[in-house]
């Protein structure tokens, strides 16, 4: 499964893409995490589909200092992403 998920709020600047990419390892997930010129933050994660289910979970929480306001989300085929990484 491959989820891609447009995540708005207090985003950037706050430790969000790590937080996502050390749950993303943690689930064996792959992808990245992006920060887009709007202030959101793209993710793109493949992996099994419970896994990609417990991380769209936590990107509706985020870093104590991130306040989401909105995931949108888009499911797919996986593509074969290998790791997960920060741009």
């Amino acid at each position: 499964m491959r989820l891609t998920a447009l995540v708005s709020g207090t985003v950037q600047d706050v430790g969000y893409r790590q937080y996502v990419q050390r749950r993303a390892r943690d689930l064996k997930l792959h992808g990245y995490a992006e920060n887009l010129t709007d202030g959101r933050v793209e993710v793109v994660a493949e992996g099994e589909g419970d896994d990609v289910i417990r991380l769209l979970h936590w990107l509706g929480r985020g870093p104590p200092h991130a306040r989401v306001t909105e995931v949108q989300t888009q499911y797919a085929e996986a593509t074969g992403l290998k790791d997960f990484h920060i741009y």
